[in-house]
């Protein structure tokens, strides 16, 4: 119970990674905040979890929302120990040439500007108890991607942000730390391979890009998650952890 009676909020919480970080912080005796714009789902979510746990409907494009959900975790546990920065989109791919930029910055708004709102409106509670902040980037904000430039772009903000934010935030015993995962087996990436004409080659083919043989299970990225929340990484501050199989040594 690593996590007992402490209070992790999970931005996207409803589902995927999100929903594999709540899982996993529950069963080491979290409470939960489960940040999502999907009000059903994140209710669900919350309820299926053992212990005290809160859905908060908030879309992290908007501050306000942001600053709400903040709030209102405040106001429900009087406490905040770890801030997950998950919530994020991916739009499909696209030359820069067919993407204008006022649709960059909707990605940019999901992907990196939520998070710096996000932990603009933390950051006095978690100073009160020396928390965490665990930011979900992606391999792609260190190699690139083709035809991915805004989400690429978007990554790598949210990596130089959490190195540079590190440093900002040693002084006051707060860590911070990015997670860089590869090819994980989520709804949206089931979604995605239902859309093609042969689901499961669709599937094994991402499976194969990664050298282990697999993509990552949602809790796989949770675990890595709890460990960089806990006393277990008390020396590890402004990484960008890669959790990719392997992938990113044979890209």
């Amino acid at each position: 119970m690593r996590f007992s009676e402490r209070v992790v909020l999970v931005t996207g919480g409803a589902r995927g990674i999100g929903a594999g970080c709540c899982r996993v912080f529950a069963k080491e005796g979290a409470h939960v905040a489960v940040v999502d714009r999907d009000a059903s789902a994140a209710e669900t979510l919350a309820r299926s979890l053992t212990g005290n746990h809160t859905a908060i409907v908030a879309d992290v494009a908007v501050e306000d929302q942001i600053r709400a959900a903040v709030d209102r975790t405040i106001a429900t546990y009087g406490r905040i120990d770890c801030v997950i920065n998950n919530a994020g989109v991916h739009p499909p791919d696209t030359p820069l040439e067919k993407m204008a930029p006022e649709k960059v910055m909707d990605v940019l708004r999901v992907n990196f500007l939520s998070t710096y709102a996000m932990c603009y409106y933390a950051l006095p509670h978690l100073k009160n108890t020396r928390g965490t902040i665990v930011n979900i980037s992606s391999m792609t904000a260190v190699l690139g991607q083709r035809n991915s430039t805004a989400y690429a772009a978007s990554k790598g903000a949210q990596l130089s942000f959490t190195k540079s934010l590190a440093l900002e935030c040693a002084d006051f015993g707060i860590r911070v730390n990015a997670v860089l995962p590869s090819n994980v087996d989520t709804p949206l990436m089931r979604d995605w391979a239902s859309s093609l004409p042969d689901p499961e080659a669709a599937l094994s083919r991402i499976a194969a890009l990664q050298p282990i043989g697999r993509m990552a299970d949602v809790e796989e990225i949770g675990r890595v998650c709890l460990f960089l929340a806990t006393e277990d990484s008390s020396f590890i501050t402004g990484q960008g952890l890669h959790v990719d199989g392997g992938a990113s040594l044979d890209y």
